[in-house]
């Protein structure tokens, strides 16, 4: 069965998430899946973050070294990897059951699919759900998976996300000096090459709170997509329905926080 199924890479960067990590790590190892390779790498943290992690000895891979930020932590982790399908998933987000064995038929099954996503709870620090007009509104973008609709407005879920190893080969790593939208600037870079497969199971939880970035850096990180946007287009229709799109979305949150 192990050799049948592709072995999948899970990338977790970490820095100073001990209270949360815990809960990361096990949704990963809960899966059951057969031929999984967990790496995390953490950026030196302060907290009980290393302890945790030492517990986990035989069952993942860490590093815990001061890194360059995120992306710098993700692009180190994929080049110590060695699967052949790959994701990241940040260490205060959580993977739902049976995730890896549905992407992995799917990429099994339809071998010209080179990413797929799929949909997402939205949950807080106790891990309540919240927010579930933000995820049927992407849902509902979802269903126009096009650069057009992505130039607009970012439909897609980054713990949700998954691609093969050829993409890096092709398009390159996650751009270090992004600290917020990395993964934008990526899929932007993957769609206009490659049809993205979107899936409608749910495959994560993605968790705002006191010290993630969508929760304190909102306003931010919609600016720096914006100037990521401008990368790959200079439609100036898509550039200005971007900038409306992010000021309402940025009005929206001021509201519900």
């Amino acid at each position: 069965m192990k050799q049948l199924l592709p072995k999948i890479s899970v990338i977790t960067p970490s820095f100073n998430q001990g209270h949360l990590i815990k809960e990361t790590i096990d949704s990963v190892l809960n899966q059951n899946y057969p031929n999984l390779e967990f790496i995390v790498m953490d950026g030196g943290s302060t907290d009980d973050t290393v302890k945790i992690l030492k517990k986990y000895k035989g069952k993942l891979s860490f590093i815990s070294k001061k890194d360059k930020g995120q992306a710098d932590a993700i692009n180190k982790g994929i080049k110590k990897s060695s699967g052949e399908i790959l994701t990241y998933l940040n260490s205060d987000d959580v993977m739902l059951p049976n995730t890896l064995n549905i992407v992995a038929e799917y990429f099994k099954e339809n071998k010209n699919a080179l990413w797929i996503t799929g949909d997402y709870f939205i949950i807080d620090e106790k891990g309540n759900k919240i927010q579930s007009f933000v995820a049927n509104y992407k849902r509902f973008l979802r269903k126009f998976p096009y650069f057009n609709v992505l130039a607009v407005a970012n439909f897609i879920i980054q713990p949700s996300t998954f691609f093969r190893r050829k993409l890096i080969k092709e398009l390159g790593y996650f751009d270090k000096s992004l600290d917020l939208c990395m993964d934008y600037d990526f899929w932007m870079r993957i769609i206009k090459q490659h049809p993205l497969h979107v899936l409608p199971n749910h495959f994560s939880l993605f968790r705002i709170h006191s010290l993630s970035k969508g929760g304190i850096q909102y306003k931010k990180q919609f600016a720096q997509e914006h100037q990521v946007l401008t990368r790959y287009t200079d439609n100036p229709l898509l550039i200005f329905l971007h900038k409306i799109h992010a000021s309402l979305i940025v009005l929206v949150y001021r509201i519900i926080k």
